[in-house]
């Protein structure tokens, strides 16, 4: 993987939610199949809170569902219905970001991994997932 940390941009369809996100040109995304994420067909690489900038006019367009333990935060447009990004269970502290939602030119690879979020608590404990969020960054030059 990358040890460069770059600035990737991108938001939702219909553009009303932009934000920013600091990541590596080369991310590993994870594909769950939890009731949510697999009807969504959502595959998100996770960062830092720290690490993810939602620019400020997105707000009033964002609306948020929960479910089960209330933890993962699922926000989407009020307009379009995409999700690209949302405050996951494994990772309250951090940012899943869907990397289809990331705008075109940065990306140079993306590693699939998979998540059992059928059986969300084994699957927890063998991933490392909850890692993602604790990754040290640092700014872009």
């Amino acid at each position: 993987m990358d040890s460069e940390i770059i600035v990737h941009s991108g938001g939702c369809h219909c553009k009303r939610v932009r934000w920013k996100v600091r990541a590596r040109p080369s991310v590993v995304a994870w594909q769950c199949n939890c009731s949510d994420c697999s009807m969504r067909g959502n595959t998100h690489f996770i960062v830092p809170s720290r690490d993810f900038e939602l620019n400020e006019d997105s707000k009033q367009f964002l609306t948020t569902y929960t479910f089960g333990t209330h933890t993962a935060k699922h926000v989407f447009c009020k307009v379009c219905g995409i999700t690209s990004f949302y405050i996951p269970r494994s990772n309250p502290d951090g940012v899943a970001v869907t990397f289809r939602c990331v705008d075109p030119g940065t990306m140079r690879h993306v590693e699939v991994r998979q998540f059992d979020g059928q059986n969300w608590e084994s699957s927890f404990n063998q991933t490392g997932i909850s890692s993602c969020s604790k990754i040290i960054s640092r700014n872009p030059e």
